[in-house]
């Protein structure tokens, strides 16, 4: 048990936190391309007309865009000798969740905003951060294409590891590197929610 802990400790734990800082990246640069693309839909979808036909059919079709197909597309349509590195490809898959998710909830803020309730609207940030934790999780697809991101550590080390007890205890550590951080996320979630909902109501009585 000792030489196991050992083991993980100054081999294992290094590589995790490498690869969960890569879930990271990827969830922040599909969480901003989606931000910039999604926000674009909602406006078109709250002025109507062909173009906010043209967003609905666009946000219903990224919705049914399944991640591993996109990520693949990506990988076989792009041209040989374009360089893109596994992250970016990873990153790009998942922005058709996070612009639909993003168009979704923006459309709901900014109709909040046009009827005059402010606190409503700011619904839209704690719903962001919950898109953003679902990106961290969802970042792992990029172990199929041999990105090196936190489940593709876990699953290397257990390789290597005969005993299925030992291979539990791997994956106990996994779910709590992961779930520590979330968990915080999802307090600080609920802080800020508190606090703007405090703010906004402060200021409305003594408007």
């Amino acid at each position: 048990m000792i030489a196991l802990v050992e083991r993980l400790w100054s081999g294992f734990m290094p590589s995790l936190l490498a690869g969960m800082a890569v879930n990271f990246e990827i969830a922040g640069i599909a969480i901003a391309l989606g931000l910039a693309l999604g926000f674009l839909m909602a406006v078109a979808r709250l002025r109507g007309g062909m173009t906010g036909t043209a967003a609905a059919s666009a946000i219903t079709l990224m919705r049914a865009a399944p991640t591993f197909v996109v990520m693949f597309f990506l990988l076989n349509a792009l041209p040989r000798d374009a360089s893109m590195s596994g992250v970016m490809t990873v990153a790009l898959s998942l922005v058709p969740y996070s612009a639909a998710f993003v168009a979704d909830a923006g459309l709901d803020a900014l109709r909040h905003l046009r009827g005059g309730s402010a606190l409503a609207a700011l619904q839209f940030l704690p719903n962001v951060m919950r898109a953003f934790f679902v990106l961290v999780m969802s970042s792992s697809a990029g172990a199929a294409i041999g990105v090196g991101e936190g489940i593709t550590a876990i699953l290397h080390e257990a390789e290597q590891l005969p005993a299925l007890g030992d291979r539990l205890i791997l994956f106990a550590i996994g779910v709590v590197a992961f779930g520590v951080p979330l968990q915080l996320g999802f307090l600080l979630l609920r802080l800020l929610q508190r606090r703007l909902g405090a703010f906004l109501t402060l200021g409305r009585a003594h408007s």
